[in-house]
């Protein structure tokens, strides 16, 4: 299935040949004819590609033929991307003067006649096996298709909860768990509701309608909601039951059993509590009586409610006189009427009487399955055409054999209708674990880095094209838990099932290493291992662009091999590891584009001969403790788009990042040394700043925050939060702010008005001595979430609350005076903030 990938490779590579960039470094290397033909020739076997990807390959022979496009789009892809490193290179010495000259003398590591020749003897190469392999596209009866029909199609963006109105057929459902949530537990403190079914019913839809109904809210003093996948270690259950009561999870993943237990048994004790375990799998009794003996000592009537597709985890779970909650599949009726709102606009249905009895065929194969009816018709939303929709219904996918549970066949006939661009981001996702958060930023990074994303347009961002693809995914349903934090900032989880999708059609693209026994794939790309032990197990392909280590990795000879061999690696995490020091050869990679070592706390130097990594738009040397100061020359890497920084130095020479003109997004921790940032720097691209931890940290240059989307300032007991503005008011444009244990803050600091036309998103936590939130804060026309946790000497929101017409999600916790006033339903002051559609109020 990774074939279905060729046609965004096709896509990619005629993108980069036809350049400026390429075009001009070919037409001085000398190179240019025979590049044209490579562009032109991979137009025809793109044509052919499309022809493929739609009717699949059945013969071993096309497979084969496949297979070798795969090798020849690999290496023509390494060929192209030397003249783009060379273009780079041309383009730094001629625009920037004398410092890129040296710049150039830095990095420069070819010889311009022995390039020349090497470059046109590889392409030579390429040209040849090209042109054999669009001869052979003929003999597998495939007809050249010049336009791939998918187009991208994007619907109004959700909620980060779920939508009750988005629901159907499970209102009747929804109201049994709660009647069962809310009865008397009949002298039992803790009793077990396990709401069980197959993959893709919607059972954690369902627990969320319940978890977020306000009748529960009333019932129960406290909820939790762990979502615990294979996962039924006793610590690592803790640490996420505890996380859902506190988000700040770096205070428990050091904890031992024994103070995780006591932590949670004195936060539940006497308290009538909901615990939602989500996706359990455990078969275990001895492993779930462990776990029900530490959290059975809430005040009565305190319930577990348990989904899972196990009946022998229900079994061992469920209490009496409560049985297991057995989920059904959705009616006909029901499926059909979730099909027609996800596939048509709103008001258009009727228009389209012969797609609507398509569609109640299609609707049939899917068997009552939520989650097949939303895939299928979220690929056809506001597509009309007849034809379109007899091929789903007709598809031979079908008629292969399957389980009765089996799901599989509609969610891969989803993918197969996604545009090829989207389908390697979708690959992606094969090496994320069940239940991973994912972030935006993480996918940004990892489809730049591989070149999945197109050239931009004008006025365009990488992040606005990578946060575009999201959205067409979320809005194709194979997106689940989708949250906006503002600053173009999501977090979304993948179902298991839509994960196996992506794992099963990655398949010898992307691999992720889980034992000893597993094979690496020959033509394996991107690899993740998963353990320490691992490492050196296998000799991994040199033809590898993605490579992410494992936490805690050791095994200085495997890095040392890997670098040396994989000259093509573009994205290499070593995040979280335990080297000292890196190897010097780690500046050859000219290729990387992103790199990471952040959270090494073992890690003493960098290699001066890291800012030859002209290429390089990611680096994160974040959390790196024990890291006495930058390379000399960083500030060289001014191609750099995102940086993240610990240091011990006292302060940031002006032109360390002054020269990184690129620099978007830029993060300090740590940095307990620095006492002022940003003294004549100006940094005019920045748009998201973040400083953590920088304890001494006294004054911050106000003109850095001008521009800025997103602001960030944690940790910083010290800083003048005026930034020396006194009560001036400058125009800004912030859409996010975060405040964490900032105990200066007494008010919100006067030129956060600034930007109350554009704040989307304010997030203030553990601010001990903050007193008020001024009332100008009402003024806000865009704020959207509005968050306070521990913030204890806060005695009231702003008077006007109501003015906030815009704000959807406000969230107050252990702030106990606004917990009084304002606790849903009851408080004094309720009123002034009922209007808001989600509102959580904690003690």
């Amino acid at each position: 299935m990774a074939e279905s990938l060729l046609v965004a490779a096709a896509e990619s590579l005629i993108g980069k040949l036809a350049s400026a960039a390429v075009q001009q470094a070919s037409l001085v290397v000398g190179v240019h004819r025979d590049l044209q033909r490579m562009k032109d020739t991979m137009d025809l076997v793109k044509a052919f590609l499309l022809d493929a990807d739609q009717k699949k390959p059945h013969s071993n022979a096309l497979r084969v033929w496949l297979r070798q496009i795969k090798r020849v789009f690999s290496d023509a892809d390494n060929i192209v991307d030397d003249f783009e490193c060379e273009a780079l290179r041309r383009h730094l010495v001629n625009t920037h003067g004398s410092f890129s000259r040296k710049v150039s003398r830095f990095i420069s590591t070819s010889n311009p006649l022995m390039f020349r020749l090497r470059m046109a003897h590889e392409i030579k190469d390429i040209n040849e096996r090209l042109t054999k392999v669009a001869a052979d596209g003929h003999m597998f009866g495939l007809q050249m298709i010049h336009n791939d029909t998918r187009a991208m199609h994007v619907r109004e963006m959700t909620h980060s909860h779920v939508n009750p109105s988005n629901i159907v057929g499970r209102e009747h459902d929804k109201q049994n768990i709660i009647k069962l949530l809310v009865q008397d537990g009949h002298d039992q403190c803790l009793s077990v509701i396990p709401i069980v079914g197959m993959g893709g019913l919607g059972k954690t839809t369902l627990a969320k309608l319940v978890f977020n109904d306000a009748n529960i809210d009333q019932c129960f003093t406290l909820k939790m909601w762990a979502c615990l996948s294979n996962d039924f270690e006793l610590r690592n259950v803790l640490i996420k039951i505890l996380n859902s009561l506190n988000p700040a999870y770096e205070e428990f993943k050091n904890y031992e059993i024994e103070q995780l237990q006591n932590r949670l048994r004195n936060i539940l004790q006497r308290q009538k509590f909901l615990l939602v375990l989500d996706d359990v799998w455990n078969e275990n009794i001895g492993k779930w009586n462990e776990l029900k003996e530490i959290i059975d000592v809430g005040a009565e009537g305190s319930k577990v409610l348990v989904t899972t597709r196990s009946h022998s985890t229900a079994a061992i779970m469920h209490t009496k006189p409560f049985n297991s909650y057995p989920l059904e599949r959705l009616s006909e009726e029901e499926s059909f009427s979730l099909f027609v709102k996800l596939a048509f606009e709103e008001g258009e249905v009727k228009k389209y009487p012969q797609l609507l009895e398509i569609g109640k065929e299609i609707v049939k194969k899917c068997r009552g399955t939520p989650l097949a009816v939303k895939t299928l018709g979220s690929s056809l939303f506001s597509r009309v055409d007849r034809i379109e929709w007899e091929s789903i219904r007709d598809n031979e996918i079908w008629n292969l054999p399957q389980n009765e549970n089996d799901i599989l066949p509609a969610l891969e006939i989803s993918y197969d209708r996604l545009p090829s661009y989207l389908k390697p981001c979708f690959a992606s996702f094969s090496l994320f674990e069940e239940d991973d958060k994912i972030s935006s930023f993480m996918c940004v990074n990892m489809w730049e880095a591989l070149g999945f994303l197109p050239p931009l347009k004008e006025k365009e961002t990488i992040v606005d094209v990578a946060n575009h693809f999201l959205h067409d995914l979320l809005s194709r349903s194979f997106l689940m838990d989708f949250i906006d934090f503002g600053d173009r900032y999501y977090e979304f989880k993948l179902h298991d099932l839509v994960r196996d999708v992506a794992i099963y059609v990655a398949k010898g693209e992307f691999q992720t290493i889980y034992s000893t026994s597993s094979t690496i794939y020959e033509h394996v790309q991107h690899v993740r291992f998963m353990k320490n032990n691992l490492l050196g197990q296998a000799l991994v392909p040199t033809s590898l662009k993605t490579l992410i280590f494992p936490n805690n990795a050791t095994n200085e000879v495997f890095l040392n091999d890997v670098v040396s061999r994989c000259k093509y690696l573009r994205y290499l995490d070593l995040s979280y590891s335990e080297y000292e020091s890196l190897p010097h050869y780690i500046g050859k990679l000219k290729h990387l584009r992103h790199l990471s070592v952040a959270h090494n706390e073992k890690l003493k130097e960098l290699p001066n001969s890291i800012c030859g990594l002209q290429n390089l738009k990611t680096f994160n040397f974040r959390g790196c403790t024990k890291l006495q100061e930058l390379p000399k020359g960083i500030r060289k890497l001014i191609n750099i788009r995102q940086l993240s920084i610990t240091t011990k130095q006292t302060y940031l020479p002006k032109n360390t990042i002054g020269n990184m003109i690129s620099l978007e997004k830029l993060k300090f921790t740590s940095c307990e040394n620095f006492e002022s940032l940003f003294e004549g720097v100006q940094l005019s691209r920045l748009r998201t700043l973040e400083i953590d931890d920088c304890g001494n940290l006294k004054s911050l240059s106000s003109h850095v925050v001008t521009k800025l989307e997103y602001l960030g300032i944690l940790n910083c007991g010290k800083l003048d939060m005026s930034l020396g503005l006194g009560n001036k008011i400058p125009d800004l444009c912030l859409n996010s702010v975060d405040f964490q244990n900032l105990s200066q803050l007494v008010t919100l600091p006067q030129w956060l008005q600034g930007c109350m036309n554009t704040l989307h998103s304010l997030r203030i936590y553990d601010c001990e001595n903050l007193e008020e939130l001024p009332e100008w804060l009402s003024t806000g026309i865009c704020l959207k979430l509005l968050d306070i946790y521990n913030c204890p000497k806060l005695l009231s929101l702003p008077e006007n609350m109501h003015h906030l017409t815009t704000l959807e999600h406000l969230e107050v916790e252990n702030c106990p005076e606004l917990f009084k006033r304002y606790l849903p339903g009851v408080g004094q002051e309720w009123q002034k903030i009922s209007h808001i559609k989600k509102v959580v109020i904690k003690s």
